[in-house]
């Protein structure tokens, strides 16, 4: 049975760099997203997670698949993160709310400052030239 934590992110790119967040009192970053609630699809918890993390709005026809990472989650020991990205365009100004301390574009040479599973997100799209 698989026991991962189940997380949707999203993939956004600009001029090379990749938009990831801070949550307060971390010094790691992710990629924006989080956790399903019950009976969410994933772009469901895609659109509700930006909404609430970024005081942005998903352009629903937009959503496109990236593609599905695993790792380590980051501070848990032993227990794995299974994240499902997506990449989409969206509504309105990025701006950190809920629990997000701060936004950042980071580059692949920003790799050692990311989740482990975000690290292997950066992977992949530094090896398909995207950042």
């Amino acid at each position: 049975m698989d026991n991962a934590i189940d997380k949707i992110a999203w993939v956004h790119i600009v001029d090379r760099k990749v938009l990831c967040a801070r949550s307060k009192g971390k010094d790691t970053y992710y990629m924006p997203g989080g956790k399903r609630d019950p009976g969410e699809t994933d772009e469901e918890t895609l659109q509700r997670e930006v909404a609430e993390e970024l005081s942005v709005s998903i352009i629903p026809e937009t959503i496109s698949y990236f593609g599905t990472f695993e790792a380590e989650a980051h501070g848990k020991h032993g227990k794995r993160v299974k994240m499902a990205c997506y990449s989409a365009e969206y509504r309105g100004e990025l701006q950190p709310a809920s629990e997000i301390e701060e936004l950042a574009w980071l580059t692949y040479e920003d790799r050692n400052r990311v989740s482990d599973v975000t690290g292997l997100i950066f992977d992949s799209l530094h090896e398909s030239g995207q950042i």
